[in-house]
């Protein structure tokens, strides 16, 4: 049993010292970009499922440098949030210094784990150098005008004084609760900086037709801009005007009711004074639910207006209800209810008795026909199916001046303001009349203070601090923007922050000529792993940036990522997912010294394809533990190493060139837990021979080494006595005729009937073959004496005799 403790720090000093993982752009070099999404540097560190997706792209940065690529493969921390100012209000200390601390045991975590990222490229979003440019994209965002503030309804949480997205935000006995604390949430009405991602809605959905990304992740982010073509269509109320957005155009005729968000502005005008305190009450009620459980309500409510619409197309009167399924986000706000051909409009028709007009042929009336058909009681698109009666109506519309067709998105502008301390400022000043420009001197810095209360007043911390909000430039007086960005903003552009970072912290313009040509080099990323949690956030607000990006002439390609795994969770022993409430938490850093960093990786990567979720077994790290105790012993104890390939046995070199083949298919399909298998198939092919080939045993360690760095750097210096790192070998090649078996088992028959199974040379001559089966004492037997009429033989296949 090896002492992995000792081994694994002498290792890791080694490469730190020799700075064998330092990054160098090589450009005779083909480039692989592989990148991990970076961490929160949270103050618990890493468990074991966090290593998951680490592991694996590592296992890959060392695969494609061995095989001749110019590989870059950096980490970084995504450091600023709210967790970390929430803990610095609860302890009384700043985030920065606890982040910085957090920071520092991660890095420390990742180096004993033996990863090959060069430090010097680590990027850290709190870093104002690094933020002087998210600031820079911002202002260019501002500059397009794709950056505005606007007054919305937000998820306001007044414990922790701020706004929360609705990621941030939970349902728990029907009402609005803060993921983090639990504290309530309302909807409140407040000025926003608000980023148009919606003017990108097109191009983010067209890109994914170039990305190499699971249908799964794909489909999320179809789903989640939501586009749908239908038709705009005029009902009047009155003097008023209503604009209804349906993509059923073709249902015009059944329509018995329209549904207005309870946020329109519309509803004031609409409701009449009997009916204001019940339409306020349930306006109130509205507010208490997320968008998300709005949406995704099966039960349809409302409340009538006591105000009654215009059917354009056959001058009804139909009544119009404030309804919570309805959002305000989509479209226009309202939509019409025709029940006879949508369920959740059924049922609601049904509650509270508003008719139900059949307008598509059906003969059960008992619930909602929602698939095509001939249309009826539809006056001039009788008869028609679906398209068809759609195209006619939309004609009609247009021509009436009642309509016109419209593209609509379920996708909604970013909203990009945080009332906290802990994040970017913005590069915002108002002058005299609220007018806001932006400073050009970059970095717009965040000031020291202790005090990162929330205000009173909903405002950020930085409100407080009235010294740094009223600024005096060329005898003007200003006051500046005290919201901070949100913490997706850092991360929007963080692997191109990698590129421009150099060695000394510092970082290349995102502009200048030099960022510009890294960027045509190494763009787009070759292979980005992460959670599929991050396909509507993070990945969705990264591509917009970048596609602004690209729109700007900074970046010379449109999309990102040109690849993404989303690797499976580990989950803990109990199969629960872990966390710290739950006490089922895998600490890295205690099988690290029980079993070794080795032993770890091995088992993080064996468990599994790449992309399933498992549980965390210790039984099966004991194995891996004990497995590379039997590598170590193969390179240590009595077997005979020799320098000629023509002493050892054949069936091992086969053996050899089968493994490097097949190892070589597995790593590049992401078949790592296959690839293992491989690894201990051959070793066990060692073992049944005493006499090893010595190149044989290197080239098992280069591969190795991407997998257990520490033991097959450990046995490449000691045991074989090379002495430049295996990190910089090259990957092992294969004779493709080695990989062929040159025996062969081989069926005789007697007259059809299987008789005997003999080993031959493959290829062998007929002539060969028969004398070897003439000995064979099964067929010495069988043929008794008998003289063979004729012998039929299919080289390599079969062999029959015929009596």
């Amino acid at each position: 049993m090896y002492n992995h403790n000792s081994i694994e720090k002498k290792w890791q000093k080694y490469w730190l010292e020799h700075r064998t993982y330092q990054f160098t752009n090589n450009f005779k070099l083909p480039k692989y970009y592989v990148l991990d999404m970076f961490p929160y540097p949270s103050g618990q560190g890493l468990h074991v499922g966090h290593l998951k997706g680490y592991t694996a792209t590592d296992v890959l940065a060392r695969f494609k440098r061995l095989n001749g690529f110019n590989v870059l493969h950096p980490i970084g921390w995504d450091a600023f949030g709210l967790p970390a100012e929430q803990y610095a209000i609860q302890t009384h200390n700043h985030p920065k210094a606890f982040t910085q601390k957090n920071i520092d045991y991660f890095r420390q975590q990742l180096q004993t784990i033996g990863y090959c990222y060069d430090y010097n490229k680590e990027v850290n979003t709190t870093d104002p150098n690094y933020y002087k440019w998210t600031q820079w994209i911002f202002s260019r965002l501002f500059k397009k005008g794709l950056a505005e503030i606007q007054d919305i309804d937000v998820n306001w949480c007044g414990k922790l004084q701020t706004v929360l997205s609705n990621e941030e935000v939970l349902i728990k006995d029907g009402k609005m609760v803060s993921e983090r604390g639990d504290f309530p949430v309302i909807k409140k009405p407040m000025q926003q900086w608000v980023l148009k991602i919606t003017e990108y809605a097109d191009k983010l959905l067209e890109g994914l037709n170039d990305v190499d990304w699971p249908d799964s992740l794909k489909s999320i982010q179809e789903k989640w801009i939501g586009k749908s073509t239908g038709t705009i269509v005029k009902f009047k109320v009155n003097k008023l005007t209503l604009d209804v957005f349906t993509t059923r155009v073709d249902t015009l005729y059944g329509v018995t009711f329209l549904s207005i968000a309870p946020e329109n502005s519309l509803v004031k005008k609409l409701v009449k004074k009997t009916q204001l305190k019940k339409v306020t009450d349930y306006i109130k009620l509205a507010k208490s639910k997320t968008d998300l459980q709005r949406k995704e309500n099966k039960d349809k409510t409302g409340v009538f207006t006591g105000t009654y619409a215009v059917n354009p197309i056959n001058n009804e009167q139909i009544p119009i209800y404030v309804a919570d399924y309805v959002l305000n986000t989509y479209a226009t706000g309202i939509v019409m209810g025709v029940p006879a051909h949508d369920q959740r409009d059924f049922d609601f028709a049904k509650e509270i008795k508003l008719p139900i007009k059949f307008i598509i042929e059906t003969k059960d009336h008992s619930k909602a026909y929602e698939d095509d058909g001939k249309h009826i009681n539809s006056e001039f698109i009788n008869g028609l199916n679906n398209e068809q009666a759609k195209q006619t109506i939309n004609k009609w519309l247009k021509k009436s001046k009642l309509g016109e067709e419209q593209v609509a998105y379920k996708l909604k502008d970013w909203i990009f303001s945080r009332q906290r301390y802990w994040g970017e400022p913005f590069p915002i000043i108002y002058d005299k009349n609220n007018k806001p420009l932006l400073v050009t001197n970059l970095p717009v810095l965040l000031p020291e203070t202790n005090d990162i209360k929330p205000s009173k007043t909903g405002k950020s911390p930085l409100a407080n601090l009235t010294k740094w909000v009223n600024v005096t430039m060329n005898h003007h007086k200003y006051i500046r923007e005290t919201n901070t960005m949100p913490q997706w903003a850092g991360s929007c552009w963080y692997y191109l922050g990698y590129l421009l970072k150099q060695p000394d912290g510092s970082y290349l313009d995102l502009n200048s000529k030099e960022g510009k040509e890294l960027f045509k080099r190494w763009m787009p990323i070759d292979l980005y792993v992460g959670g599929q949690e991050h396909a509507v956030l993070h990945l969705l607000y990264a591509r917009f940036w970048y596609h602004f990006l690209f729109d700007i002439g900074v970046v010379s390609n449109k999309e990102p990522f040109n690849k993404i795994v989303n690797q499976g969770m580990i989950l803990g022993p109990d199969g629960e997912k872990m966390s710290k409430s739950k006490g089922n938490i895998v600490n890295p850093d205690e099988i690290i010294k029980t079993h070794g960093a080795d032993a770890l990786r091995l088992y993080e990567m064996f468990m599994g394809p790449i992309t399933a979720t498992l549980a965390w077994n210790d039984q099966g790290l004991d194995g891996m533990r004990k497995w590379l105790d039997r590598v170590y012993r193969l390179f240590t104890t009595d077997f005979k190493i020799v320098d000629d390939i023509k002493q050892i046995n054949n069936s091992l070199d086969i053996a050899f060139n089968k493994f490097i083949k097949t190892i070589t298919k597995d790593i590049n399909e992401y078949n790592f837990n296959v690839a293992i298998s491989q690894m201990m198939i051959y070793i066990n092919a060692c073992y049944d021979n005493k006499t090893l080939y010595q190149q044989h045993l290197e080239k098992f360690l280069i591969v190795l080494s991407c997998f257990t760095p520490h033991l097959a750097e450990e046995l490449w210096h000691e045991q074989l006595k090379n002495k430049d790192s295996i990190f910089n070998q090259s990957w092992p090649t294969y004779d493709e005729n080695k990989t062929i078996d040159q025996t062969i088992s081989l069926p005789v028959q007697e007259n059809g009937k299987l008789r005997a199974v003999i080993t031959i040379n493959r290829d062998a001559e007929q002539s060969e073959v028969e004398k070897i089966v003439m000995k064979d004492s099964k067929v010495i037997n069988f043929l008794n004496d008998r003289k063979p009429r004729k012998i039929i033989y299919v080289k390599n296949k079969i062999l029959n005799i015929i009596i």
